[in-house]
């Protein structure tokens, strides 16, 4: 079959099945079965696609069209620029989740010392620990962009971290990065003398399941979405840890869901210039504490 006739099968199938955005999850797909990009697949539509190819492309869309992500077909999801490997043991890396990189970026690049008072605060080197790093992406991104920091990463999960650790070896961040396996900060020194305690942690309530995308409940790892009835559980264990492991003046950056900005907030005990950062749909995203 020709290239052209696969593809517009393939977005038909996937159209009649609900899958949104039928071309683009058409087009990811045969890219990945073909290894090209997608300038290739338009400058050769009248390409046979070999009997291995169809059938792999084949079984690639019937996925899809059942519900399992794209990003665990292709194994691979975009993040700040990254290329990460994903599998179902990683919650997939959200656009939105970057929004906590751009707060830290902006706070360490205002508040690098200047002085002599503030580098007896800030150190000489940036210290970051990211809570429930998942496949990386946090902590790679703010390694990439922060080349003087020490970042520490960690997860409960431990097929989590071999995710973590591998997609830092690709990008050769792993010697910038430690990883350890913990249940938010459980198994790290809180002494006092990190910079920033940054997050994406579980916070969908278990009340709110029947909300929650089927592609997100039957496949992501329920341990990196749900937290509790209330949707708090890790928050309110992570607020008071990461109060120990941060220096005075130092930072803690979360994401959150909708509509939990004020609940979250009214936890924050011991932190001051408590905030939310809005979104790009201006809904509250990142909340931010300064410790006092």
């Amino acid at each position: 079959m020709q290239l052209k006739h696969a593809l517009a099968e393939a977005i038909a199938l996937l159209g009649r099945e609900g899958v949104g955005s039928a071309r683009m999850n058409g087009e990811v797909l045969l890219m990945f079965t073909l290894g090209c990009d997608r300038a290739y697949l338009y400058a050769h539509p009248e390409r046979e696609l070999t009997a291995d190819e169809q059938e792999r492309y084949d079984e690639a869309v019937a996925k899809r069209a059942s519900g399992y992500p794209s990003q665990y077909i292709t194994g691979h999801q975009e993040f700040w620029g990254l290329d990460l490997i994903v599998n179902p043991s990683v919650l997939i890396p959200r656009p939105e989740t970057e929004h906590i990189v751009e707060v830290v970026l902006e706070i360490a690049r205002e508040e690098r010392p200047t002085s002599a008072n503030s580098a007896q605060m800030w150190g000489t080197r940036l210290k970051v620990v990211d809570v429930g790093t998942g496949s990386g992406a946090i902590a790679l991104a703010l390694a990439k962009e922060l080349p003087q920091a020490e970042v520490l990463a960690t997860d409960v999960s431990h097929e989590a971290l071999e995710v973590a650790r591998t997609n830092a070896a690709r990008l050769e961040l792993d010697k910038r990065i430690e990883f350890r396996q913990s249940n938010v900060l459980d198994g790290v020194v809180r002494n006092g003398t990190y910079d920033f305690v940054v997050s994406n942690p579980p916070y969908v309530a278990l009340s709110d399941a029947d909300k929650v995308q089927d592609v997100v409940k039957k496949y992501e790892p329920k341990v990196a979405v749900f937290a509790g009835e209330h949707g708090l559980d890790m928050i309110r264990k992570l607020i008071p840890q990461a109060h120990e492991a941060l220096h005075d003046g130092g930072y803690l950056v979360m994401e959150i869901g909708y509509s939990m900005s004020e609940a979250v907030m009214a936890i924050m005990n011991g932190f001051e210039e408590v905030h939310a950062v809005p979104d790009l749909a201006g809904i509250p995203r990142v909340v931010v504490g300064r410790k006092k």
